[in-house]
């Protein structure tokens, strides 16, 4: 089936600045911790909050963006796809990590978006209105 697809898109929160990594080849990559909240009422009629902790890395140009542009309770709008890898620890125990690996990301924050450069070019219309 052809429209079976990985696909994440989350928004969320940093809950730290973002941790710059290089691998053992020399390539750079971003770590963020983004989370995402949840309001609901439960079977009593009670406002809950829920927040889930979601483990994002970015690699290639969206880790530079990331890296220049992000800091702590940065809002900002994730889509990539979920990756899940197995190591094992130093106990010899199987660790499962989940995360998501970004083809795109935004940035929400309205404070902070007149900082982050923009590729595209503002035309004034009001030249083009004929009265």
């Amino acid at each position: 089936m052809s429209s079976v697809r990985n696909h994440v898109q989350l928004i969320g929160h940093l809950g730290a600045d973002p941790e710059v990594k290089t691998t053992t080849n020399g390539k750079t990559f971003v770590n963020i911790r983004l989370a995402t909240t949840e309001r609901y009422k439960n079977a009593k009629n009670e406002w809950q909050e829920e927040t889930q902790w979601h483990n994002i890395t970015f690699w290639d140009q969206l880790a530079t963006r990331a890296k220049d542009n992000l800091t702590k309770g940065s809002m900002i709008l994730v889509q990539g796809k979920l990756i899940n890898r197995t190591y094992d620890d130093a106990q010899g125990q199987k660790k499962y990590i989940y995360e998501v690996r970004p083809t795109t990301w935004m940035l929400l924050d309205k404070k902070s978006s007149e900082t982050v450069p923009n590729n595209n070019t503002a035309t004034n219309l009001d030249d083009d209105i004929p009265f």
